[in-house]
């Protein structure tokens, strides 16, 4: 399977026909029909549906083109990297991150580097800790920061000097305000929602649809708000980690932020 072939069959999922995927690839339809003939061929499976409007993509499609964009963007990442080696410190620095007040330390670095450094940019990628390990492992991104996981050990990390702690999140008016800290016999654990961020969380719990279990300090409760927080008990602290893979060769820019990042560590203890 070649990255050209899958460049065209990406083509055609964006423009949703050959007509216009050809114009945009500047080949012809004929050519382009029969690469995707022989893609389906290759991998025995139908990945268009073809009508006289437009062509949908089968569930084999839809699979190829999350995991072909993927490897798109993984190559065009390591032509950039290999090409900036011998080059002065430049290129894109690619981070995957939660909901954490301990992003603030990587955001600081990233403020160092770029008065340092103004050819470097960043892409922030949010996601759980899961979505953030998974694109780790398949390159798609330099460096990830979690909280703590039993994936931990197999990767470099750096444990990071801010942590949080499980809270509950109510509104200000709940009869469990009033209380210091809440247990799980306070609260009746019939879950009706999971989320990955933590703002849309919020906005269900404004809206009386129940509690919110997350960490503390991400959601502003001052002020106007109509949402509070109480710790649970027992108490958990939660440890975040910046991780990145091991024997992983770092570009020049990759690696200048890695040292600034220990050096604002060291700063903010």
């Amino acid at each position: 399977m070649e990255i050209r072939v899958l460049q065209y069959f990406l083509a055609i999922a964006r423009e949703e026909t050959i007509v216009g995927a050809a114009e945009a690839l500047h080949i012809t339809q004929p050519t382009l029909s029969r690469q995707m003939k022989d893609l389906e061929d290759e991998l025995g499976k139908k990945l268009f549906i073809r009508s006289n409007k437009k062509i949908t993509l089968t569930d084999e499609g839809m699979l190829l083109r999350q995991r072909a964009e993927e490897i798109v963007s993984l190559v065009h990442k390591t032509e950039l990297e290999i090409t900036s080696l011998d080059s002065l410190i430049s290129g894109n620095i690619y981070i995957g991150s939660g909901e954490s007040r301990s992003l603030k330390v990587i955001i600081k670095t990233m403020k160092k580097m770029q008065s340092r450094y103004t050819n470097v940019k960043f892409n922030l990628y949010s996601g759980n800790a899961d979505d953030v390990i998974d694109k780790l492992d398949n390159g798609l991104i330099d460096f990830a920061l979690i909280t703590e996981h039993p994936k931990l050990s197999e990767y470099n990390h750096l444990r990071l000097p801010l942590s949080h702690q499980w809270v509950v999140m109510m509104k200000k008016d709940d009869s469990l305000s009033c209380k210091e800290s809440i247990t799980f016999e306070d609260i009746k654990l019939n879950i009706i929602s999971s989320y990955t961020l933590l703002y849309n969380a919020s906005l269900m719990v404004e809206e009386g649809l129940g509690y919110a279990i997350c960490f503390d300090k991400l959601i502003n409760t001052t002020g106007n708000s109509l949402l509070t927080y109480r710790p649970l008990t027992p108490s958990v602290n939660v440890e975040n980690y910046f991780i990145w893979k091991k024997y992983q060769v770092l570009t020049k820019a990759s690696q200048c932020f890695l040292d600034l990042v220990q050096e604002t560590i060291k700063e903010s203890t």
